[in-house]
């Protein structure tokens, strides 16, 4: 069993790396449990790892690249005293103080914890789909419709977010598929009547896509018609996935609470979660934004809030809170 810290981040994209930056810079000594490179959740970098350009992220009129700006991020911390686990937490016990952590049959103890475990998008899991991730196909209109002007491109998928991101697209694309594998969308009505309306959008119903083509980018898609088994080629330079997010909360299962879809549940306006003394920020507890920018922001506050209550617990906490708060 190691020291116990003063703080814990268990996460090391935008979130947790700014949480990192904060406290370290507080002389809070972050430990930072950064997730592993093999696991296709909680990896090391989040969900940038997988992005090529990013051309949104303020301060860098040229773009950056997704790895490089979170290696920017992870440095940044380390240069204030951050330190990093490479590996992922397998287990948690909140209900005492301090609080234990497991990295397999390691204890850790922190005295508060931040989680920015983050959450991962829903893929079709098709091996050219992986391949050409950031080549063309990318799970984030918001961060790459840009790169795609004067283009045909397609979304999978028949919820509101599908649709969202296809009207979002048409800003951009000559011409957005809308591809679902049922004759009826699960979207919201006005956001159908929205869709519908778009001259840009064009749906391929009873429709799902078996391969994503293309050498070193995207140049179309292989789709089958469910209906008839006919399968045939969509030539697009783009393949949008918007089929869901998972948020990465599966070790906090009966421990913090939160909401059915699994994203945690924090105090309006704060980063509290419902135990005293853990907080959580970015992806993992904001299922509306998922934006860099908005992550590194809750990093920050998350930061500040662990570190005023380790100044208000100087003595240790008379008690801590784990029941639901009414919010």
């Amino acid at each position: 069993m190691s020291d116990v810290r003063d703080v814990i981040i268990i996460g090391s994209g935008p979130a947790g790396l700014t949480a990192a930056v904060y406290t370290s810079r507080a002389n809070l000594r972050p430990l930072v449990i950064e997730g592993e490179p093999s696991s296709s959740s909680d990896q090391p970098g989040g969900q940038l790892m997988l992005t090529t350009e990013v051309e949104n992220y303020p301060g860098f009129v040229d773009g950056i690249m997704g790895p490089e700006l979170m290696a920017s991020f992870r440095a940044q911390a380390a240069r204030f005293g951050s330190e990093y686990l490479t590996a992922k937490v397998s287990r948690v016990d909140f209900s005492d103080h301090p609080f234990r952590l497991w990295v397999g049959d390691h204890e850790h103890q922190a005295r508060t914890v931040i989680v920015a475990t983050g959450a991962r998008a829903l893929t079709l899991g098709l091996p050219n789909e992986q391949r050409l991730m950031g080549h063309g196909v990318s799970t984030c209109a918001t961060c790459d419709g840009f790169f795609f002007r004067g283009e045909e491109i397609a979304v999978v998928g028949g919820g509101d977010s599908a649709l969202e991101e296809a009207i979002f697209l048409t800003k951009f694309a000559d011409k957005v598929s809308v591809i679902h594998r049922r004759k009826e969308l699960r979207a919201s009505k006005i956001m159908q009547d929205r869709a519908f309306k778009n001259e840009k959008i064009e749906f391929v119903w009873d429709s799902k896509v078996t391969d994503v083509l293309g050498d070193g980018a995207v140049s179309g898609l292989t789709v089958l018609n469910t209906s008839t088994g006919e399968e045939s080629q969509l030539p697009v330079a783009g393949l949008f996935v918007a089929i869901g997010h998972v948020p990465n909360t599966d070790v906090f299962k009966g421990t913090l609470e939160m909401e059915d879809s699994g994203y945690l549940v924090t105090e309006p306006g704060t980063t509290r979660t419902n135990v005293d003394g853990v907080f959580a920020c970015g992806d993992v507890q904001d299922h509306v934004y998922r934006q860099a920018v908005t992550a590194a922001g809750s990093g920050c506050m998350a930061a500040i809030d662990a570190e005023r209550w380790l100044e208000s617990h100087e003595d240790g906490p008379d008690h801590l809170v784990q029941t639901p708060r009414n919010w």
